[in-house]
Parts: C-alpha cells; sequence; structure tokens
C-alpha cells in the first residue's frame, strides 16, 4: 500500500516535503512540488488522515488546464468562467501547459492533493490514468472537458461541430469560385484540426475538387509556423487562390505575410480564419472567419461543473454549440485564369 514514505522515494524528496505539498503547498517550490504531485497523481495515492472526507474538503478553487493562457481565443472563455466562478464563491487559477504532458498532469494533481475542487480541460489528453472497469465519477474529480474533445465516453463536453463549420467555411469559398483551396492547421494530432481537416475534404470533395496534399501545411496555432506555410504555399507554380486558417491569429500572420510579398488581398488571394476574436473585424483587410461562441462556452462549463461541485455525480454530455460564418473583406472572386 502507497504511503508517504513511498511517495517521496519515487518523487526523490524527504516525507516532510510530501507532507507540506499535501498540506501546505504554498511552503514548496513548484519544482519539487511538481515532482510531488506527479507521483501522487500517478499512483492514486490519498492521505489516510484525510480519507472519505477529501472529496468532501472545499478549498474553492477551480483549475483551468489551458495549453496557451496569452490565446486571444481563450480570454473570452476564462472571463466568462471567472466571472460565474465568483459568483458560486471560487477562485479561478489558471494552468498554461505549453502543450506539455507532464505540466497538464502536475495541474490536474491538484485536484488530488486539494488545492483545487474541480477542473475545466482544454487539452487533448486526459491527465488521469483509467481504470476501464471502473465509472469515471468514481476515478475523477468534478471535470469538464472543453474545446479539444477527448475521445473518452462519459466526459462532460462543450464543443461546437468542427467538421460542420470548416466545411461551411470551405463551402463558401467554392462558392465564390475557388478551387485551388489551401489549408493551414493546428496541431496535426489535435481533435479540433483533425475534425476541421475532415470538413475541409468533405466540402472539396462534395464539389468534385480533388483534395490535394501539398496545399495542406501545418501552422500548429502560431504566428510564426502560420508565416513559413504561407511562404511555402504561395511559392508553389501553381499556387493557391485562398487559404483557410484553423485559427484567426494564424490568418492574421497570414494576411501580414502575403502583404509582405506583394499580393493584393481579396483580388490576388482570399484569406479565411477560425474563431472571431475580438481583433479579426479591425486587421486589413477585415478577416472573414468562423465565429466561435467564445462566451458561451466559458458558461456552458460552468454549468456542466457547478453540479458536481454540489455533489453530483459526472455525467456524459456532449454539448455541441453554435457557430457563424462572418462574411467580412478578406475573402473575394476568385482571380480569373
Amino acid at each position: 500500500m502507497t504511503g508517504i514514505i513511498e511517495i517521496a522515494k519515487a518523487a526523490n524528496v524527504s516525507p516532510s516535503t510530501v507532507s507540506r505539498v499535501i498540506h501546505n503547498p504554498e511552503l514548496v517550490s513548484e519544482e519539487k512540488r511538481n515532482q510531488v504531485l506527479e507521483v501522487i497523481n500517478r499512483t492514486g495515492y490519498t492521505p489516510s488522515n484525510l480519507g472519505a472526507g477529501l472529496r468532501k474538503a472545499k478549498t474553492n478553487n477551480l483549475v483551468a488546464i489551458i495549453p496557451d493562457v496569452t490565446s486571444a481565443f481563450n480570454y473570452p472563455v476564462i472571463r466568462a468562467i471567472e466571472s460565474i466562478a465568483l459568483e458560486n464563491g471560487y477562485s479561478l487559477l489558471l494552468g498554461d501547459t505549453q502543450e506539455l504532458e507532464s505540466r497538464e498532469r502536475s495541474f490536474a494533481a491538484m485536484a488530488r492533493s486539494r488545492q483545487a475542487d474541480g477542473i475545466l480541460l482544454f487539452c487533448a489528453n486526459l491527465p488521469f490514468d483509467i481504470d476501464p472497469d471502473t465509472p469515471l465519477s468514481e476515478q475523477l474529480p468534478p471535470l469538464v472537458n472543453a474545446c479539444e474533445a477527448i475521445d473518452l465516453p462519459g466526459l462532460p463536453k462543450v464543443n461546437i461541430d468542427n467538421v460542420a463549420a470548416a466545411e461551411e467555411a470551405v463551402n463558401y469559398l467554392i462558392s465564390l469560385g475557388h478551387k485551388r483551396i489551401a489549408a493551414i492547421t493546428g496541431h496535426v494530432k489535435s481533435p479540433s484540426t483533425q475534425d476541421r481537416l475532415k470538413g475541409y475534404r468533405y466540402a472539396l470533395r462534395g464539389a468534385g475538387i480533388q483534395v490535394d496534399d501539398a496545399l495542406i501545411e501545418a501552422g500548429n496555432y502560431g504566428l510564426k509556423d502560420a508565416e513559413q506555410a504561407t511562404r511555402k504555399l504561395m511559392s508553389q507554380p501553381n499556387r493557391p487562390t485562398a487559404i483557410f486558417n484553423f485559427s484567426d491569429e494564424m490568418a492574421m500572420s497570414c494576411l501580414a505575410t502575403l502583404h509582405d510579398m506583394g499580393l493584393r488581398i481579396p483580388e490576388d488571394v482570399s484569406v479565411m480564419g477560425f474563431d472571431d476574436i475580438s481583433y479579426a473585424e479591425y486587421c486589413y483587410p477585415a478577416l472573414t472567419t468562423v465565429a466561435q461562441p467564445m462566451t458561451e462556452i466559458g458558461i456552458e462549463c460552468m454549468e456542466l461543473l457547478l453540479p458536481q461541485l454540489n455533489g453530483k455525480k459526472m455525467e456524459a454530455c456532449n454539448k455541441i454549440l453554435p457557430h457563424r460564418l462572418m462574411i467580412r473583406k478578406s475573402t473575394g472572386p476568385a482571380p480569373a485564369g
């Protein structure tokens, strides 16, 4: 049976450090705290002196585990979550994972070590080890998964229909006469990227247009990667007449790169984004994009989490919110010839 001594050995710290992490985590350095929390999470250790009272003990903290807290998409979601959290007596802690699984697990372990009561998970990985023969509600703290849908039945989830949204976006470009439509994607393994790629391909095939893999470049939801992807796409002999970016931030990088290359938008090439962040309407030219209901995503997350925090068992729920196509100045008819 795992105890503090075994946890200390596995984490390469003293037993007193493990005790402080459990009872007074603010007294322990972040590095050592993360070492201990990783072992606690991996082993499923519950301090014996807490026992069944662990779940009942309230910290009045929630942790949002997010790949990039600086993202303009995440800000309205976080703001909505924090507003409702405060109304209900909770503080919101932000866990910026920077796409590192070790950080995801470290932040998730806060719920096991009584530093947080619930988790809002915006990553594509579940940072807990799961026994498939045991109900999720008996293994996980109060938790809601949003935006990057984890492929695990039983989790409460909030999202949009990324396949349908991307298909609608590409169909709009096709309606303008575009046939050479490029895609600058997010992280290749992320669920949102995979679903948007499906929608992109569905639209092309539905219009009888051959899918050309040379027109698909990974932008990884990053500005620099999107710039490089844009230059690579536009260096092709038969270059695209439209570029569908899987985020607005990448689309803005794409716009800047095309301007730098001396190309006119949308006369030479149309540009479309995804998200409808606050800057999309004010860049030049104003960005055509797919609007996600960012504030509503945050609200729905809390509506699914609060009952769990009040003792209700976790239940499967896949909340799909509506998207909208926002047509602005960055898209236009395909150039002749």
